[in-house]
Order: C-alpha cells, then sequence, then structure tokens
C-alpha cells in the first residue's frame, strides 16, 4: 500500500510505493540514464571516464557513478567507469569494498572468529572435573 513520504532529491510529497523519491525526479534520472547511455554507445567515448561523461552530457558524476553501482552501466562494457569503495572511497567496479578493504575485513573476521574459538576452549577445559589419578596396588601376602 502506499504511502506519502518526502522525495529523497527534490523534497516533494508524493505517495512512495518502490522508489524513494517522485515521478518527476524518476524520469529526470531516465532522462539522464539516456543521455549517458548515448554518449557511450559512441565508438570514441567507451573507455571515457565519469569526469569526462559528466562534462560532456551534463549529467552529474554523482548520478553517473550510480549508474555503474547499480548495474546501469557495466564497466565490462565501458572501462572507465568505476565507483567509490564504501570503506576507503578508492575506485571499484564491482562490488561494495575494494581487494584490499576485502582482505582486511576478511582477516579481522577470522581473527575474532580464532579468538572466540580459543575463549570456548578455555571456557570448557574450566568446566570439565578435575581427573584425579590413582593407583591400584595390591599386596601379595604369600612373597612375604
Amino acid at each position: 500500500m502506499a504511502e506519502p513520504a518526502n522525495c529523497s532529491r527534490c523534497g516533494g510529497l508524493f505517495m512512495k510505493r518502490t522508489h524513494t523519491f517522485c515521478e518527476t525526479c524518476r524520469n529526470r534520472e531516465e532522462l539522464d540514464y539516456r543521455a549517458v547511455y548515448k554518449f557511450l554507445r559512441e565508438r570514441e567515448n567507451r573507455a571515457a571516464t565519469a569526469d569526462v561523461i559528466a562534462e560532456a552530457t551534463g549529467v552529474e558524476e554523482k548520478q553517473i557513478r550510480k549508474f555503474v553501482k547499480d548495474r546501469r552501466l557495466h564497466p565490462m562494457n565501458f572501462p572507465g567507469l568505476s565507483y567509490a569503495c564504501e570503506r576507503c572511497g578508492g575506485a571499484i567496479r564491482q562490488g561494495r569494498l575494494c581487494a584490499s578493504c576485502s582482505k582486511e575485513l576478511n582477516e579481522a573476521l577470522a581473527k575474532i572468529d580464532r579468538n572466540e574459538k580459543a575463549r570456548e576452549n578455555r571456557n570448557h577445559r574450566e568446566e570439565e572435573p578435575e581427573i584425579i589419578r590413582s593407583s591400584y596396588y595390591s599386596i601379595d601376602r604369600k612373597k612375604r
């Protein structure tokens, strides 16, 4: 069910369904996409970077990077396009993190996992009752 909301771009009131912005802003975004795509379809522009495309089309560089991030423009087809890593801001072509940030995150998670396992092992050993080692000796009375 639709509910009233303010457009995240222009601030205008609209009935929110699947998008967070109004119909006017959606149409403007579609026109921007078509302008960028038309520019990139020309052979000599395929390797253009976002700032060159922004200058040629008048579409904001931020919007062009959003098209790449949303996979409307595929970096495989347009090698000059990229968007920012969510952690360090470096240029990436897929996913949310660059390779180095992803590696750092995986190493940190592995370290946390190792620490958790070590803590569990310590707690498990502390809960075990102490094993009393004793021996049974018998005396042979006949040998005395």
